[in-house]
């Protein structure tokens, strides 16, 4: 298993890379959605082609990586939480405001009319048509359900609220680490109850959780897939997993509006965590993810995912709903140019950020317990006197 510098782990950077770009894949194809006869969205939607547009379910993916690499530091002696709150906090914040006011820019810049897109599309329904500070202000807190200036920030609001959450996390995968199987399938079980009522807590939540599983049991893992007779099976556990991430579209024609859809959807859950696990355990899936291409996607995927909402939308407005695929032709490249420069503008820059002030937490952590040690010793003695 190929590790950096930093103890990243190299396939996983692949793998939320590949993410990243199913999510733009994602999008782009919801422009062209309105423009495509139902038999032809069918088939690009109710097929296995559906892997390379599985935009929710590539964000489950994100969500369990970031419950297991958020969680592995946790895990190691020497951890500190008065680093990692401040630090955590600057690193989502800072490229997230960045992005929010670029986004904002873009709105105000670029005239947008929502009557001239196709009725009760992703353009029309998903996107700001214009902005306010208040709007501004009150998206940038991630607090909010809604976000329209750019759409993607619904997900970071679970990643925020995950982050706060950490130690509760830790210390229910610790406790239950050794039923780890039986928690992940109640846990897909929650996921359902929260898609069947609606709640988008207890849908997006339990997700985390997988991977923080996955952490408290990476070393077993790492053991059960060395097995001879396991890495015969990995590759039918891979094609198990690419199933379970879709099967909710998979099984529409038979499923669509009755409880069975919320339940395959439920089963994302499994499946994300599942790949997860293969990009750690399974070499041919390490080579494939620590190829140049992945890597380079892995290294802006957390940009790329901020920067390419708020471009593609954009493009179609100023292009004209027409022009969807002209849109979406120079997007996606434009995209990943954006990508590219704002990871080196804005999220480097978080990056040294966020360290210089996990380093202050650190310190400040440190003189408050030399300053409680120095007061227990001063009461000790004058006990003693």
């Amino acid at each position: 298993m190929s590790r950096n510098g930093n103890n990243r782990i190299s396939s996983l950077d692949g793998l939320r890379g590949l993410a990243a770009g199913i999510v733009l894949a994602h999008h782009a194809s919801l422009i062209a959605q309105p423009w495509i006869d139902p038999a032809g969205w069918a088939l690009l939607t109710q097929s296995p082609i559906k892997l390379l547009l599985a935009g929710s379910e590539a964000v489950m993916v994100f969500f369990v990586l970031s419950g297991m690499v958020v969680a592995l530091p946790a895990l190691r002696t020497g951890f500190s939480w008065a680093r990692y709150y401040p630090a955590r906090l600057v690193r989502l914040y800072v490229p997230v405001i960045a992005a929010l006011g670029a986004a904002s820019l873009l709105v105000q810049l670029i005239p947008r009319d929502a009557s001239t897109m196709p009725q009760d599309s992703w353009m029309q329904d998903a996107q700001a048509t214009s902005v306010s500070a208040g709007d501004v202000l009150s998206q940038m807190t991630l607090l909010r359900s809604n976000y329209p200036i750019d759409n993607v920030l619904w997900s970071l609001r679970w990643e925020l609220f995950f982050s706060l959450l950490l130690p509760l996390y830790l210390w229910v995968a610790l406790r239950v680490r050794r039923f780890a199987v039986p928690v992940a399938v109640l846990t897909v079980v929650l996921i359902f109850a929260g898609r069947t009522t609606g709640n988008a807590a207890l849908t997006y939540l339990p997700v985390f959780l997988l991977g923080t599983l996955i952490a408290v049991r990476f070393a077993d893992l790492r053991a059960w897939a060395e097995r001879p007779r396991m890495r015969r099976v990995l590759p039918w556990l891979a094609l198990a997993a690419c199933v379970m991430l879709i099967a909710s579209w998979l099984a529409r024609p038979l499923t669509a509006g009755t409880v069975a859809a919320d339940l395959l959807w439920a089963l994302a859950g499994a499946g994300a965590a599942l790949l997860v696990i293969l990009a750690v355990v399974w070499p041919r899936a390490r080579r494939a993810l620590d190829t140049r291409p992945m890597q380079w996607l892995g290294r802006v995927s957390f940009s790329l995912y901020l920067v390419h909402a708020p471009i593609l939308a954009s493009l179609c407005y100023l292009l004209g709903a027409e022009q969807w695929w002209l849109a979406c032709l120079v997007g996606i490249p434009l995209s990943l140019a954006v990508a590219a420069l704002f990871h080196a503008l804005v999220e480097r820059q978080a990056q040294e950020l966020a360290r210089k002030v996990g380093g202050i937490g650190t310190a400040l952590a440190d003189r408050v317990q030399v300053g409680r040690i120095r007061a227990a010793r001063r009461v000790a003695l004058a006990r003693a006197q």
